[in-house]
């Protein structure tokens, strides 16, 4: 990214910051060194970004360069797009272009929108399942407190500072390495807290990996946890005990509508300080750039899963320290994604299964092993991924939880990886976010009819697939 000779229009984003901030144009231009008619005209777009302005912004507004750098928001305009493709929409033949200038100009309202699409889309679902309509409805509340959550991460890249510098302090503080930091976690519990460590079997813990008892003041580990996620439960309860007043800053910052989100978004933020206790950000930077960001390297190193590490991979936005951007995501054998971080890299489909092409479904069917791919969506952007199928157990009478992880970056960034290297002269595999929203329409792989335009059904003719184009 060239700041220096690059021209930025971001007027509408730097709008939104001051308001969010409940900032007048004078206080925002006061706290960035500038004068209140110069950034009323950078508002307006009647002037560039700087780099100078660029980087206070960031500084002042704590928020990645990237996010006012980058263009518009690939996953607003994705969503945009679910959104006018619906049939509700669809015959305004919004076309890509206008749901870029309303991202880009008018952010807030295209939000709004796609927020309400999201509802619509949700009610529907559940009033569809005739099978049973009120757990339908609690299923569409589900859904979208999950989303809220997930949206609230992607709007942080992923990345907390507060908290990478409290975990900084509380590493250096116990001086925890990989070989004492079970030992030392477990005396910082009992000696702080009263608090003891006792693993107990499946039966009495009742298929949980992890119960606080405070009753008895006992942290109950579960014997099927494995070595590495023992201090990762550790280091989350000690984050709960001892930095509460950071989590508690951080969600009453995301001004979720309720208590459901504020407890997930709780609890992902107590894992993220873990992950940064046990992967010091600079230590894990500094591997990660040596190695070529070599996963299982970095697995050995610092005693982590593979999960663990990609997730970390995708904290990597210090303005100072920046690694690669990176997106993530976690899916099980039927479909479903638990886990999805962007990354302002990857836009992904609100619903819909994931695109067949892509590997993540391949990874299931070879365990362990770890699958590269040069992939490119409809608008020809490329991409790395980087995938494994991964297992832990569950109870004693269920079979083991199988999920797909896989990560990737924008595939300019990819030849700073190691993976790239047997990929450079291989061709990019045609991919698209779900079925619904993939513009290929002769595509044998199509599960689903495209939503962007009308099916062409010839009798005379059998096309690649059931709902591919009969157009040659």
């Amino acid at each position: 990214m060239d700041l220096q000779n690059e021209k930025i229009f971001a007027g509408a984003r730097l709008r939104r910051l001051r308001r969010e901030r409940s900032l007048t144009q004078a206080d925002a231009a006061d706290m960035l060194g500038l004068s209140p008619s110069y950034l009323n005209l950078l508002e307006r777009n009647q002037r560039p970004l700087t780099a100078r302005v660029l980087l206070a912004v960031a500084a002042t507004f704590d928020i990645d360069v990237r996010s006012l750098a980058e263009g518009s928001d690939r996953q607003l305009v994705t969503d945009l797009e679910a959104a006018a493709a619906d049939p509700a929409l669809a015959s305004l033949e919004l076309d890509r272009t206008e749901l870029t200038e309303l991202a880009e100009t008018q952010p807030r309202a295209a939000e709004a929108l796609t927020r309400l699409h999201q509802a619509y889309r949700n009610a529907s679902e559940s009033s569809a399942d005739l099978a049973a309509q009120l757990e339908g409805g609690d299923r569409a509340g589900r859904m979208n407190e999950t989303e809220a959550v997930r949206n609230a991460l992607d709007q942080r890249h992923n990345f907390f500072p507060a908290l990478e510098e409290a975990a900084e302090r509380f590493g250096s503080r116990l001086k925890l390495t990989v070989d004492n930091r079970s030992a030392v976690l477990e005396e910082r519990l009992k000696a702080e807290h009263g608090i003891i460590v006792r693993t107990f079997e499946d039966d009495i813990m009742g298929g949980a990996r992890q119960r606080m008892d405070f009753h008895t003041r006992r942290l109950m580990l579960s014997d099927r946890l494995s070595a590495n996620a023992r201090p990762m439960q550790m280091a989350t309860t000690l984050a709960l005990l001892e930095h509460a007043d950071i989590l508690d800053a951080e969600v009453e910052a995301a001004g979720f509508d309720t208590r459901v989100e504020e407890s997930l978004y709780r609890n992902g933020l107590a894992r993220y300080f873990a992950g940064a206790v046990l992967a010091p950000y600079e230590a894990f930077l500094t591997l990660a750039e040596k190695s070529r960001y070599d996963i299982d390297r970095l697995q050995r190193r610092f005693g982590l899963g593979f999960e663990t590490v990609c997730h970390r991979l995708t904290t990597l936005h210090d303005l100072k320290q920046p690694g690669i951007p990176f997106f993530m995501v976690r899916m099980d054998p039927a479909g479903n994604v638990s886990k999805r971080f962007g990354g302002g890299v990857l836009p992904f489909a609100r619903s819909g299964g994931s695109c067949p092409k892509w590997t993540l479904s391949e990874a299931f069917r070879t365990p362990e092993k770890l699958l590269t791919q040069r992939f490119a969506l409809p608008d020809n952007s490329e991409y790395l991924s980087i995938a494994r199928a991964v297992s832990r157990p569950a109870s004693a009478s269920e079979p083991p939880v199988l999920h797909v992880i896989a990560v990737g970056c924008e595939w300019g960034r990819a030849e700073e990886t190691i993976y790239a290297d047997a990929l450079s002269r291989t061709p990019p595999t045609p991919v698209g976010l779900t079925c619904r929203l993939c513009e290929r329409e002769a595509c044998a792989h199509r599960a689903f009819p495209s939503m962007q335009r009308e099916m062409n059904i010839n009798p005379w003719r059998q096309a690649a697939g059931p709902y591919a184009s009969d157009e040659l």
